[in-house]
């Protein structure tokens, strides 16, 4: 069975990536879920300066759900280049960083700065709020706001630019239509759904610190496959899917809809770094009960 794939000329071994905020923070970290099946890694977003995020507790997880209000809580790229450095020097596998600003002209530096360390992508994560904005509105919200973000990324990067979508929003094609226009050489569809909220029954207070969180896991899987759907019958670029796969099936179903690969996130935090290894075993089985020799011939098959 061929599970590999490619995303603007970069191979993948098979379509499973690790995507942003999960055990993304060091070398030896992503190395280990690489050891563990994934084909590639996305870091987890990372800005020019560092945060601390928000105070305890930040994350919920429910049986079908991860709720989650980190708040981009990062080391800054200063001490983050060291572990992309690291990780190149002892992984040949690709390796994706994710970028967010509070501004377009930062957005700009970070990606020219990110470049000097050589990831074979820069994935942007549009779904932080824009301080420019009066009432701090996310990039990704806007078509006009992602396309200015877009061209300013690829005026300062020569590396493959994935742009990664919100889908709160009422229109997620004009979304991708815009960044497509501007330069974006991929996109990835979708981040957190929300947000939500879970409130304490005893203490009749809200459970995470920041009150609210994204939504991931396996409650939104449906909304992500709509979306890759949707943008697939309207750009020509490549999609990578996310939200809620936890399956091989799931990974069939979402690359019929028009992804070329994935990224799982709340499968890892919910069953360890093992979960890719289990989903690509799916995936072989599948394809062998259906006859089929390569995990390609499966890409926008829902659209035929």
């Amino acid at each position: 069975m061929d599970l590999s794939t490619k995303i603007c000329k970069v191979k993948f071994s098979n379509p499973c990536i690790l995507a942003s905020g999960i055990l993304g923070m060091t070398a030896s970290s992503l190395i280990n879920v690489v050891n563990h099946g994934a084909s590639g890694v996305v870091t987890k977003s990372v800005s020019l300066k560092s945060r601390k995020g928000h105070p305890s507790p930040t994350i919920l997880s429910l049986p079908e759900a991860v709720i989650n209000a980190v708040g981009l809580s990062n080391a800054g790229l200063n001490e983050f280049g060291k572990e992309i450095d690291d990780f190149k020097k002892r992984c040949q596998n690709p390796l994706i960083v994710s970028i967010f600003a509070p501004t377009v002209r930062e957005f700009g530096e970070m990606a020219r700065k990110v470049s000097i360390f050589k990831p074979d992508f820069i994935e942007i994560n549009i779904s932080c709020p824009n301080v420019e904005n009066e009432f701090g509105l996310a990039f990704g919200t806007n078509p006009k706001s992602a396309a200015q973000v877009t061209k300013e990324v690829k005026k300062n990067t020569s590396l493959p630019v994935i742009v990664k979508l919100t889908p709160n929003v009422s229109n997620i094609v004009a979304i991708a239509q815009a960044v497509e226009k501007a330069g974006a050489d991929a996109i990835a569809a979708i981040n957190t759904v929300g947000p939500g909220m879970i409130i304490d029954l005893e203490t009749k207070k809200p459970i995470l610190s920041n009150k609210m969180g994204g939504i991931s896991g396996p409650a939104i899987k449906s909304i992500a496959v709509r979306c890759v759907y949707q943008i697939y019958q309207a750009v020509k670029i490549p999609i990578i899917g996310v939200g809620g796969l936890s399956r091989g099936e799931d990974v069939i179903e979402i690359m019929m809809a028009g992804a070329q690969a994935v990224e799982i996130g709340s499968a890892v935090y919910h069953h360890g770094p093992d979960v890719f290894k289990k989903i690509n075993q799916e995936i072989r089985g599948w394809l062998k009960k259906h006859h089929a020799q390569k995990i390609k011939e499966i890409i926008g098959q829902a659209h035929v």
